[in-house]
């Protein structure tokens, strides 16, 4: 119910009244999302992904090569995990940030099974992925984004941990949040509000031109 209020004002040495006014809400900054999945992880082990996303072309733009540090956000069964891990090698560090205590831990056994060194898990909170401080070159987002209850938190706590000249990619498809997609445009103009420059987008990414591939980089603190 809107609370009415009178307010007495002094002009020119006369009181006015004014009628009342319907005090209005500020409107809540929230955006539907999705649910995060906590189902069975092997649904994300399609043989057809890599193919489908062609996720060397992504780690390709990302800057993903030897020796790079890299971040990947909602990890689920490490499916991209394990890719960015035998790109950057020994030399490199992958961070698998998963807000889900079952999923960390089947990727610390599928790293230990797989031997991927330079695999590093972190259990993340919805709001902050609990990366160190200037510690990634690059971070990909894949099919995460609309699942992020605070999205602007997480991504200026990406900002801060990331390192100059690093890339940050989402991939994800329209939608309005709660149906497993966010249109595109909402998601650049939120990383604007967190500190990212919108750098480029492709639409390689699914072959029906359903997923979109957005890459921001970080503004200068």
């Amino acid at each position: 119910m809107c609370e009415l209020k009178s307010l007495l004002i002094l002009i020119g040495g006369s009181l006015l009244l004014l009628e009342p006014l319907a005090a209005q809400s500020p409107p809540s900054s929230k955006r539907p999302t999705s649910e995060p999945y906590t189902g069975d992880l092997g649904i994300f082990e399609n043989p057809t992904r890599a193919k489908n996303l062609q996720i060397d072309r992504v780690m390709d733009l990302l800057g993903i090569r030897r020796g790079a540090r890299v971040a990947d956000i909602g990890a689920g069964s490490g499916w991209f995990t394990v890719r960015a891990a035998k790109r950057v090698e020994a030399t490199g560090v992958v961070y698998a940030v998963e807000i889900n205590p079952d999923y960390v831990r089947h990727i610390n056994n599928r790293a230990k099974r797989e031997k991927l060194a330079s695999v590093r898990t972190i259990l993340g909170r919805p709001d902050d992925p609990l990366l160190p401080r200037e510690s990634v070159d690059a971070v990909l987002l894949l099919k995460t984004y609309h699942e992020i209850a605070e999205p602007i938190a997480v991504l200026r706590k990406l900002r801060v941990a990331m390192r100059p000249g690093g890339r940050l990619g989402v991939i994800d498809k329209n939608g309005i949040g709660s149906d497993h997609g966010l249109n595109a445009d909402v998601v650049i103009q939120e990383a604007a509000e967190a500190g990212f420059r919108f750098a480029e987008q492709h639409d390689f990414v699914k072959p029906d031109g359903m997923d979109y591939f957005l890459i921001f980089r970080p503004a200068a603190l």
